[in-house]
């Protein structure tokens, strides 16, 4: 195991470099730059920007430089400094940027993920082991209706009724007053005063898919010789469901944990643009409609490299999860 993690370690060193040049690469791809897409926009507005201004910008930014020698600047001021540059639209440090909406994206997709999990796993080993029940077919429909519904128009259907009955706003993540004031206990219970409406919202589609894949799973167990031996053995029923069947079924779980952790950066954006919400999400959409490189750049590298870390973490859960699951020479 040791020798694996070593390994897995050492191979993420070069696969972080070709993901860096990939984010690097897209983001110039597409035609013109920020300071086009800047003219573009006071164009829409009536106002015309000249040519030398327009070239003059570039030169500012270093936008007329190779690409090789844009990325080399970008990558070794991260390597070297820990400066991810400069953010074109927001003239602010992009480091200070992705953080301070990281913290709010972390605590409600965290809270989400953690609810979404605790509920979907009781909820899917009850529906396999009481298959065909009353309680199976209403989780059942429930799993139908959050798969199918999508989670924008789940949140737009929230955001309506609350106002046309209530007349109340749900959008957002905390009140007026704690928009852009300093952490405190007040602003920290206003942000669990105003949570739980998009978590609901995030959790309801997510949770209706794991309790489909959790029950699936479990049923698929249920059938298998070592459990028919289990029950042999006398076994109490309810210990042997949840040492045995349960403990493999959750596999599917432990294995999306590298999807989980970019999620937890970048959260539904839909969603977030939807009910107003102060996360990353939005923040990585504009700058991306806006051809903010080095803050795209720099959210596209962020993501690329949690699920290279989260690959790595769920691997090793696996192994330790499951007694099937051997890594080194032999595996």
């Amino acid at each position: 195991m040791l020798s694996y993690v070593v390994r897995r370690l050492l191979l993420t060193i070069p696969t972080l470099f070709a993901v860096s040049i990939v984010s690097f690469v897209l983001m110039k791809l597409a035609p013109g730059d920020f300071v086009t897409s800047y003219a573009a926009t006071l164009a829409a507005q009536g106002e015309q920007m000249n040519g030398q201004t327009l070239k003059a910008l570039q030169d500012a930014y270093g936008l007329n430089q190779p690409i090789y020698v844009q990325y080399w600047k970008w990558i070794s001021a991260i390597l070297l400094r820990g400066d991810f540059g400069l953010s074109f639209e927001w003239k602010l440090p992009v480091s200070q940027l992705i953080w301070s909406s990281t913290g709010t994206t972390v605590i409600l997709t965290g809270i989400t993920l953690l609810c979404t999990w605790l509920l979907a796993i009781p909820i899917g080993v009850y529906s396999a082991t009481r298959q065909y029940s009353l309680g199976d077919y209403a989780f059942t429909t429930l799993g139908f209706v959050g798969v199918g519904v999508p989670g924008f128009m789940l949140a737009l259907l929230v955001m309506w009724f609350a106002y046309a009955n209530f007349g109340v706003d749900v959008g957002g993540l905390f009140s007026d007053q704690y928009k852009n004031a300093p952490w405190s206990a007040a602003r920290a219970l206003d942000l669990l005063g105003h949570i739980w409406i998009p978590a609901l919202i995030l959790g309801i589609s997510g949770l209706a898919g794991l309790i489909r894949i959790m029950r699936a799973n479990t049923l698929d167990e249920l059938h298998k010789p070592y459990v028919t031996a289990a029950r042999a053995r006398g076994v109490p029923e309810g210990r042997m469901i949840w040492e045995y069947p349960v403990r493999v079924a959750l596999n599917p779980f432990i294995s999306t944990v590298g999807y989980a952790l970019p999620q937890l950066v970048s959260g539904a954006t839909l969603i977030a643009i939807v009910l107003s919400l102060q996360t990353s999400g939005p923040l990585f959409y504009r700058a991306l409609l806006s051809r903010d490189m080095y803050l795209a750049g720099a959210f596209i590298l962020l993501l690329c490299s949690l699920t290279v870390i989260g690959t790595l973490i769920s691997d090793l859960l696996l192994a330790w999860l499951d007694p099937r699951i051997r890594y080194g020479s032999g595996g």
